[in-house]
Parts: C-alpha cells; sequence; structure tokens
C-alpha cells in the first residue's frame, strides 16, 4: 500500500488505542489517551535523529555522551482533530517549534480545502513531523505534504492513530517518499469516507462537539 508505511503494535499502545475506539470513553478521557498516544509514536517516529558526542562532567568523571543534532524539529498539525496529538509530541520534543495548517474536507467531493497556514518562517531548514489523528482518503494529508513542499521542506513524517488502506494508497502515488507512522491500519473507509472499525470523528471527540 505504501513503501514507507510503520504500524507500531506495542502491546500498550494497542491497549489504550482499544479505549479510543470505545464509544462510552469521555471526551476527558479521550483528549488523556490521544496524548499519551502520540508521546509513545514520538519514541518511534525520532528513533533515526541524528546524534553528536559532547563532553560532560558528571558526579563521578568526564566522558562524551550524545545530545541530539542535525537539523531541528518542527511539529505541524493538521487542524483541527491533529492539535490534539501535539501536546503528547511537545512533552517529548520541548524544543521544537510547531506550525498548523487549517483543512476542512468538502462534504461532497471529499477534497481538502486550505483555509490556513503558519509554519515558521526557517520550515525549509527543519524535520517536520506532520499529525492527524486519521488518514481516511488521504486528501487533507497530501494536500498539506505538498504544501509543505512547496515552502522547501525536504524531511517530513507523517504521523496518525489510524490508517485506510485508501489513505495510504493515496499517498503512496503521491507521496511514496514520506515516511508514515500508525498505531493500526484498519479495513476500509465506508460510504460516508469514514474509517471502519475506525473511533468515529477524532476532531468531534476531542473537543466534546459530536
Amino acid at each position: 500500500m505504501h513503501p514507507k508505511v510503520t504500524e507500531i503494535d506495542h502491546p500498550l499502545m494497542q491497549h489504550k488505542l482499544t479505549i479510543l475506539r470505545n464509544a462510552d470513553t469521555t471526551t476527558d478521557n479521550f483528549r488523556r489517551v490521544v496524548r499519551e498516544i502520540a508521546a509513545m509514536m514520538a519514541y518511534e517516529v525520532t528513533r533515526d535523529l541524528a546524534t553528536e558526542l559532547v563532553p560532560v562532567t558528571t558526579p563521578v568523571a568526564d566522558c562524551e555522551a550524545p545530545v541530539i543534532s542535525g537539523k531541528k524539529l518542527c511539529l505541524i498539525a493538521i487542524m483541527r482533530a491533529g492539535n490534539g496529538m501535539l501536546d503528547g509530541m511537545v512533552e517529548l520534543l520541548p524544543g521544537a517549534r510547531v506550525g498548523h495548517i487549517g483543512l476542512y474536507r468538502d462534504p461532497e467531493t471529499l477534497e481538502a480545502i486550505e483555509y490556513y497556514y503558519k509554519v515558521p518562517s526557517d520550515i525549509d531548514e527543519r524535520q517536520v513531523i506532520l499529525v492527524d489523528p486519521m488518514l481516511a482518503t488521504g486528501n487533507s494529508a497530501s494536500a498539506a505534504l505538498s504544501r509543505l513542499k512547496e515552502d522547501g521542506v525536504s524531511s517530513i513524517k507523517f504521523v496518525c492513530l489510524l490508517a485506510a488502506p485508501e489513505g495510504l494508497e493515496t499517498l503512496a502515488r503521491e507521496h511514496p517518499d514520506v515516511p508514515i507512522f500508525t498505531a493500526s491500519i484498519d479495513s476500509h473507509l465506508n460510504e460516508h469516507g469514514y474509517i471502519v472499525p475506525g473511533l468515529g470523528d477524532a476532531g468531534d471527540r476531542l473537543f466534546g462537539t459530536r
């Protein structure tokens, strides 16, 4: 479906994902668990960050120890649901800059329409982690990735809680160079463009607007 997709199947993450799937999970618990899963996913997504050795004096001796090096990070959320994943990742990566891309899905065509775009001015010099809980049709993710590439971004990863095969196929066709990280590849999309079995509308459940 996509040449660079990673499905993170850690048991603890899968347990938390089941909580999100449950229709009876309250809004506050849904938000909390999304933050927890996002932080866990950040570990896997940043596994290949470059490091360099620097001198450090411990209470016992002098040594050389690794620190993060290379391009600086920027976390970008596809609004509004992507905002729910930002908090968990920012807790783990407090030095990262944050950007936002506002997109909404046309209910008839399911195409993504941009209404907001705000990223750091040096975005082309940063490693970007783009987050959105759901990869359904893939149209919003593809539009966001295209927009970032237009601004000169060459290092991008896309992170989502759930992915549908249809969305993976869209990104395989339009952005095969972008690694994708997800907690689950679900079955399919229904006639309304929702992931099955999914977890419902992530934005509504995060912000209590369902």
